[in-house]
């Protein structure tokens, strides 16, 4: 479970350092998010990006609409900071620090996330508050995770760390908060939306070229569940555990990438 307060201090800080490797795990999901996002995106009006990281969906539909206008908000000032090096081609797109469902009486013709909306500490009264602040004609299109086991990133490399299976994650906010489609469109539903998901599978790179092990470690020791797991260890148990995962990302290793099956929801909504 990773709190608000986390994402605002440590967590949006490495996130931040991490923006380029991170990037690299989405690239399979990226092409059909961005897809589906344009395809809901007026020409012109105003959009916002939720947890908008450092900007990676952002900038793609700034490029893709110039006469939209967009927001991006995250919580992380890091994020931010690093959104806003990478933006300044884009006269029409903007960042902000702050909490994405307190809009102030902004109107919204489009909201999008990429993985950004499973960490509301009350998604019902979030995804609320989102609905208040969209349009008539606005709507709303966000990736996540789908099923834990599915994802076998996430279970091979807490098991590489600590010799034991992990327990499927429940509905805390965090990675796999809205693994269960029912579940979320309950949440839309009680929120004031209708949508619908679509599965997309796609391979989640987590390194490449000569140092791809080194990269792959690098980033799952810093990033998501696995790194959480070698925080709370001590240093000697910490070392085995890194080195069990490299021996995890040497088998995985083909072709100069180090890949692991991945699956995510797209979900694309209007209001009710």
């Amino acid at each position: 479970m990773t709190l608000s307060y986390e994402w605002a201090g440590r967590v949006g800080d490495v996130w931040a350092e991490e923006w380029r490797r991170t990037d690299l795990s989405f690239a399979g999901l990226t092409p059909h998010l961005n897809a589906a996002i344009l395809a809901a995106a007026p020409e012109s009006g105003r959009a916002v990006d939720i947890g908008c990281g450092a900007g990676g969906t952002s900038i793609a539909l700034a490029a893709a609409r110039p006469g939209l206008s967009i927001l991006g908000i995250d919580l992380s000032e890091s994020s931010v900071e690093a959104a806003r090096g990478r933006a300044a081609a884009h006269p029409n797109l903007a960042f902000r620090v702050g909490d994405a469902t307190d809009l102030g009486g902004l109107a919204v013709d489009l909201f999008c996330s990429r993985h950004g909306v499973m960490f509301f500490d009350d998604p019902i009264a979030a995804f609320a508050r989102l609905r208040a602040a969209v349009t008539a004609e606005g709507a709303f299109v966000f990736s996540c995770f789908r099923d834990y086991a599915l994802n076998s990133w996430a279970i091979d490399t807490v098991t590489a760390v600590t010799g034991t299976v992990p327990a499927t994650p429940g509905t805390a906010p965090g990675p796999f908060a809205f693994a269960d489609a029912d579940r979320v469109r309950a949440i839309l539903q009680a929120s004031g939306w209708q949508g619908e998901a679509r599965p997309i599978d796609y391979t989640l790179r987590a390194g490449e070229g000569p140092d791809a092990v080194d990269q792959a470690l690098a980033f799952f020791s810093r990033i998501g569940p696995t790194a959480a797991r070698l925080r709370e260890m001590d240093d000697e148990d910490r070392d085995a555990g890194r080195q069990r995962l490299r021996g995890l990302f040497a088998d995985h290793l083909q072709n100069g990438a180090v890949d692991f099956p991945a699956t995510a929801w797209i979900w694309s909504c209007r209001p009710a």
